[in-house]
């Protein structure tokens, strides 16, 4: 009896090994494990990437059908983590995380739950938005409506899981739950919105047990992903929610610094943006924050903030979904109406500003912008990819193709395209991976 049982166990372990070493390939390059590459900063690393897209367009590698989302993938270990959402009936659906292999697009696992959208801005609730977090043989999902999930990342099991409103009282706010998790060493963090200092909760990222909380939730809790940055050897969570940007102690949740910044309708979305010494928000209707850190200890002071409440009458940059860059003494960004804008970084004033990068001057016209060496891949709403060089000279474009359809309705009546593309792609290994409402697919950017 003994036997049988090591026997089945040893066969159990082997087989646990050998599907490791058929999904955890060698790469040369790096993975994409969460919103915004590693470290949440925007940049891809790999070299050898390709300098101008071929007259034919980028050539797919794979497609996998989907349903609708905006959650970007993430891509690590030779898989890609991806969420969607069936509809069923009324507001009633499935929301889904599923991974699929690297290099073939085979489905892998699927892990779902059942959802009610009651209460979303119906033109937006159309799947998860948040990206998902991936951490060696975990992976982190956040729904639309405030499910937390850790899952196996080999096999998709569950590990453990939150109800946001159900146990901590969360009041989801209209556009959703959008910030994707965050892990820090054994910690995982969530914007959370919850009831008794439950912003902001970081959780056991192995059993889930909660660690520690904070701040009040005496306003919504926005859809800002939080991040770490480092400073005179110290680490700082940056938090921004619709009353203030802050810094809590990683570790604890202590209150490190608070700037007050009220920002009009909860609409704090787009990834703070830490450079040197300087960190900067910017927000659709309020638009930009400056804030110098100390390097000595823990606190920020003013650089300079914009004057304007108006998504038109706008000054330095109205941001909505898309994260900005700094580059040197410059800042490029999207401004409310799908202007790519430069900025001077020390005095937030305006240096030029173009709508050649989005096509069409329309409300929350968007593209994300990603470092790669001198240039920027940059994909915008109208699902195309574009290369191109950016200074305080103006914008340059290198080459332009068609990555994927635009099918998301925004419902807000407008642009040329008829739909948008509003999920971050994800760019590993020499491949950029990309969705929409219909399917997710890989294509080569590794140059010839």
């Amino acid at each position: 009896m003994f036997f049988n049982y090591f026997r089945i166990n040893v066969l159990v372990l082997i087989s646990y090994i050998l599907v490791l070493n058929y999904f955890v390939f060698p790469v040369f390059g790096e993975d994409w494990p969460e919103w915004r590459g590693k470290g949440r900063l925007g940049i891809w690393s790999e070299t050898e990437i390709l300098r101008e897209f071929p007259k034919s367009g980028l050539k797919v590698k794979w497609r996998h059908r989907l349903g609708s989302g905006y959650s970007g993938p993430a891509v690590s270990n030779g898989l890609v983590f991806v969420a969607d959402f069936l509809p069923k009936t009324g507001n009633d659906g499935t929301e889904r995380l599923m991974a699929l292999h690297e290099k073939t697009g085979r489905h892998i696992w699927t892990h779902s739950w059942k959802v009610n959208y009651v209460g979303l801005a119906r033109s937006y609730a159309l799947g998860p938005r948040a990206t998902p977090t991936v951490d060696g043989d975990r992976v982190y999902a956040i729904g639309a409506k405030g499910s937390l999930i850790c899952l196996n990342s080999v096999d998709g099991q569950l590990v453990w899981k939150k109800n946001f409103v159900r146990e901590y009282g969360t009041k989801v706010p209209v556009w959703g739950m959008v910030a994707s998790p965050l892990v820090e060493g054994p910690l995982l963090i969530a914007l959370v919105g919850g009831e008794k200092q439950a912003k902001v909760m970081a959780f056991n990222k192995v059993t889930g047990e909660e660690v520690w909380r904070a701040l009040d939730s005496d306003s919504e809790p926005g859809y800002c992903p939080p991040i770490i940055i480092s400073i005179g050897g110290r680490k700082q969570l940056i938090i921004w929610h619709p009353k203030a940007v802050l810094a809590l102690e990683p570790q604890t949740g202590k209150v490190l610094w608070q700037m007050p910044f009220r920002v009009d309708r909860g609409l704090t979305v787009a990834t703070p943006v830490f450079n040197g010494l300087n960190l900067l928000v910017t927000s659709f209707f309020n638009g930009s924050l400056m804030l110098e850190l100390d390097e000595t200890f823990p606190g920020a002071k003013l650089v300079w903030k914009g004057k304007s409440n108006s998504e038109i009458e706008t000054d330095t940059l109205h941001s909505l979904i898309s994260s900005p860059v700094i580059v040197g003494n410059y800042i490029y960004g999207i401004g409310s109406y799908g202007h790519l804008r430069c900025l001077n970084a020390k005095t937030g004033e305006r240096v030029w500003a173009t709508l050649e990068v989005t096509g069409e001057k329309a409300r929350w016209a968007n593209a994300f912008l990603v470092k790669n060496e001198s240039q920027f891949f940059i994909s915008n709403d109208r699902g195309e990819l574009i290369i191109a060089k950016l200074s305080p000279k103006g914008y340059q474009e290198i080459s332009r193709t068609q990555l994927i359809s635009p099918t998301s309705d925004t419902g807000i009546g407008r642009r040329q395209a008829g739909a948008v593309n509003w999920s971050h792609p994800a760019y590993a290994n020499r491949h950029i991976f990309a969705r929409n409402d219909n399917e997710i697919i890989s294509a080569s950017l590794e140059a010839n």
